[in-house]
């Protein structure tokens, strides 16, 4: 590692915790319906969303209608988008032609089987991208069904989010909040305003921001070449405050005019972090203790350092086997500068192992390089923080609501080990909080390892490896460990609402859009209900003042103990699996050997 790598590294953390408790305050009072200094402003669009859509902003819900309206408002947001996906042809704003007889040449089609992956993975926020966007999308399907769930999706986890907070605030109270007044307040006070401001610093790196036709030009060869255009800067700026991560062109974030400079770089990663680090400081201060939601921002800094340190470290060690290759002298030498490969030059090694730490550790699924492309060691940090449950901050919302989810199951593992009911924030943790909160656990790492194992052994998956012998599994790109972790990544990102890929898959069949779209509902809304189960029950409970007996959790002793379990619980769950695949892999890579050409076993 260098110097100005991890200087970069320290000056991002030090703008995140600066715009932590500033966010998070502001935050806090638009949840509790206090007046803020937006109010004169965006008050009126708000009464009059509330006027349009009936809702009756002082009448709270009790938990199962707060998640029956959320399973309603995502329902009907999927059905839409499924819809303008496979009627775009006849819709406005497509200059392309895509989805008609004069689509251009190498368009997409939008088959029913990726119409449902895109309009399940947009509504659960993840993102994932079966299809090339700029030969796929039109920018009215863009705009109107996938632009518009990156807010409303973001603004349902926070309002989830805002619910659990509510369940530990509250006492021998049945309801916890309104999901329509919630998600509104989330949109008008938070993203909208944000999104703005990120999108006209955006268009001043050069982000484009049109609606032109795609630009056909000839290259130096005298090529003919086709440069995509659409209202790139819009998107990408809810993209990233959203924690959505779809990319307005394939390329992603590694592309220059999503992406352009080094300062667009900077202000994205913060965008991807500045929610969900804030809802830490909401949580203190809405339970009236802001010392707990700086111990679950400690732990949450904790399990970032240690992950990007460890990919920031891999990637610029590089890769041996280019020097046992007779590249360089010595055989046992570093790789010099440390590994480029699917790498920008713009954003070299720190800030492209940063931004796929920070990616992962929310669930947004941006990227700025190709995680396919990265050492074994640093692939795996990405794979191990969408394991984790995406708490390290985590998505707008979903990060905060599963980081709790972890503490109450450290106060429970605690309340063990000393003979006493746990407690935590004056309200007993009792079996049903326990029973939600193992079942949320136990459906994420289900899905994914069931469909992953699926996904590597049916018959009807098959096909042939590239430059590799034997039997294989569809469409991957490489065999062997590297192989098995391009599946495990697709339905670990899946499931965990991430949307990022190892990109050597090749995603867009039946099965892997039927599943993986399966995976995302699964990953979102089995993990929301338990919680909002969790939420209602402990509203309903009466605080018990705190004893002599009683585990302090706003101080470094339950920093250690949350971080602890969280990694216990994902060592646990996925480790046989990750050893077979970028574990045994970097081994392989130790010895100079290419994992690719290596077949498992398990696959026979």
């Amino acid at each position: 590692m260098t110097v100005n790598g991890v200087l970069q590294i320290a000056a991002f953390f030090l703008a995140i915790l600066a715009l932590t408790k500033p966010l998070g305050t502001f935050m806090a009072r638009v949840f509790a319906g206090e007046r803020t200094w937006l109010h004169t402003a965006l008050r009126p669009l708000e009464t009059a969303i509330y006027k349009l859509c009936g809702v009756k902003e002082d009448e709270e819900q009790r938990w199962t209608a707060y998640a029956a309206s959320l399973l309603m408002f995502s329902l009907a947001g999927l059905l839409l988008t499924y819809l303008i996906q496979r009627l775009q042809g006849w819709l406005p704003f497509n200059p392309q032609g895509f989805g008609t007889a004069h689509a251009a040449q190498g368009a997409t089609p939008i088959t029913p089987d990726l119409a449902f992956n895109t309009a399940a993975s947009f509504t659960t926020n993840t993102n994932w991208q079966a299809y090339t966007p700029e030969t796929t999308m039109s920018y009215f399907t863009n705009m109107v069904g996938l632009a518009t769930h990156n807010f409303t999706s973001a603004a349902a986890g926070m309002a989830v989010a805002i619910a659990l907070i509510r369940g530990f605030a509250r006492h021998t109270s049945e309801k916890i909040g309104n999901f329509w007044v919630d998600i509104t307040r989330a949109t008008v006070y938070v993203l909208l305003p944000l999104s703005i401001v990120i999108a006209l610093l955006f268009v001043s790196q050069g982000v484009i921001q049109n609606f032109s036709p795609y630009t056909k030009v000839a290259t130096v060869e005298g090529a003919a070449q086709t440069i995509a255009q659409g209202p790139a800067a819009s998107q990408e700026a809810i993209k990233m405050l959203g924690t959505n991560g779809g990319g307005f062109l394939n390329a992603n974030s590694a592309h220059p005019f999503e992406n352009p400079t080094p300062l667009s770089n900077f202000i994205q990663l913060l965008a991807i972090f500045i929610i969900p680090a804030g809802l830490t400081y909401t949580f203190g201060k809405m339970v009236k203790d802001t010392k707990q939601g700086w111990a679950l921002f400690a732990a949450m800094s904790v399990l970032f350092f240690a992950g990007v340190l460890v990919a920031y470290s891999a990637e610029q060690s590089g890769n041996p086997i280019i020097a046992a290759l007779g590249i360089q002298d010595s055989p046992t030498a570093a790789q010099a500068g440390g590994n480029m490969e699917g790498k920008e030059v713009r954003f070299g090694i720190a800030d492209s192992a940063l931004f796929a730490t920070v990616t992962t550790d929310a669930s947004c699924g941006a990227v700025n390089s190709m995680h396919d492309s990265f050492t074994p060691l640093g692939g795996l940090v990405p794979l191990v923080n969408i394991e984790l449950g995406e708490v390290v901050f985590g998505g707008v919302g979903a990060g905060l609501y599963g980081m709790l989810m972890f503490a109450i199951l450290s106060v429970f593992i605690a309340g063990l080990m000393v003979g006493r009911t746990p407690e935590y924030l004056g309200k007993k943790i009792e079996q049903k909080e326990v029973k939600m909160v193992m079942l949320a656990v136990l459906v994420l790492a289900g899905s994914i390892l069931l469909f992953s194992g699926t996904g590597a052994i049916i018959p009807f998956a098959k096909n042939s490896w590239i430059n590799a012998p034997g039997p294989a599994t569809a469409n991957l790109g490489n065999g062997g460990p590297h192989g098995l972790s391009e599946i495990l990544y697709a339905y670990t990102s899946g499931t965990g609402n991430n949307g990022s890929a190892f990109m050597g898959l090749n995603a867009n069949t039946p099965w892997y859009n039927i599943t993986v779209g399966m995976a995302t509902l699964i990953g979102r809304f089995l993990m929301i209900i338990p919680l909002l189960a969790v939420a209602g029950s402990l509203a309903s409970k009466k605080v018990i003042p705190a004893s002599a007996g009683t585990l302090p959790t706003n101080g470094p002793l339950f920093v250690g103990l949350l971080v602890g379990v969280v990694l216990i619980v994902g060592a646990l769950t996925f480790f046989p699996a990750l050893t077979l695949g970028p574990v045994v892999e970097h081994f392989l890579m130790m010895q100079h050997q290419l994992s690719s050409l290596l077949m498992l076993p398990v696959w026979s």
